[in-house]
């Protein structure tokens, strides 16, 4: 298949580091992707000021017709949204790259992941840690002014992402490779939720969408 691979970006977009930062390493993903890898934002699909169960709503569409979900989990506590969304990938068995940049430990776990263990252990997914300080002061050091260092420095980041996303596409899926099956999962996804995500939906879209999943399945 010629298209590219829709990745949800799941995470943070609350300030101005958070909208730019997403923008920025989702244009890096794309160009060490080579346009294999498309980031779909959810900044990009939200209307400014609304904030009722519609924003969710698309929100989890986004998710359901995505192939590929990256979700950012820094902070001491994880983004409660994010986990969320994170559930509904998992209930479709997306693959899912983990990026944390931040360099703390949080969560309840001794020493696994830095965020709480409920969060962790879901199948078709890796996590990508990194020391967004130490990354960044690298890129700083080589100097050529502020927007050649946030170029490096993102693209550094969207190469360690790409890798991972390529190391966990070839892993087998564990959704049932029926079509019948995988349609049900896809309308129970659809339903579940409810406060009319059903209605944004359709079931020509449903079939359209698993067709596209065994088109890809390793």
């Amino acid at each position: 298949m010629n298209d590219p691979q829709r990745i949800y970006f799941a995470g943070d977009l609350f300030d101005h580091k958070d909208l730019s930062g997403n923008v920025l390493l989702a244009a890096a993903i794309d160009r060490e992707s080579h346009g294999a890898l498309q980031c779909v934002l959810p900044q990009h699909l939200e209307s400014v000021g609304n904030r009722s169960v519609d924003v969710r709503n698309v929100d989890l569409r986004a998710i359901i017709e995505a192939d590929l979900i990256l979700l950012n989990f820094d902070g001491l506590e994880l983004d409660s949204g994010t986990v969320v969304e994170f559930m509904m990938a998992k209930m479709l068995d997306l693959p899912a790259v983990v990026l944390r940049t931040d360099f703390r430990r949080g969560g309840d776990q001794r020493d696994g992941d830095p965020w709480n263990l409920m969060a962790s252990g879901y199948p078709r997914s890796r996590v990508v840690w990194l020391n967004a300080m130490r990354w960044y002061r690298e890129a700083w050091a080589a100097g050529a002014g502020p927007v050649m260092v946030l170029e490096h420095y993102h693209t550094r980041i969207a190469r360690a992402v790409v890798d991972a996303f390529g190391t966990v596409c070839a892993e087998p899926a564990i959704h049932p490779r029926d079509p019948v099956a995988l349609a049900t999962l896809y309308r129970w996804a659809r339903q579940f939720p409810g406060s009319g995500l059903d209605t944004l939906i359709s079931d020509e879209r449903i079939a359209a969408l698993v067709a596209r999943r065994l088109a890809r399945q390793p």
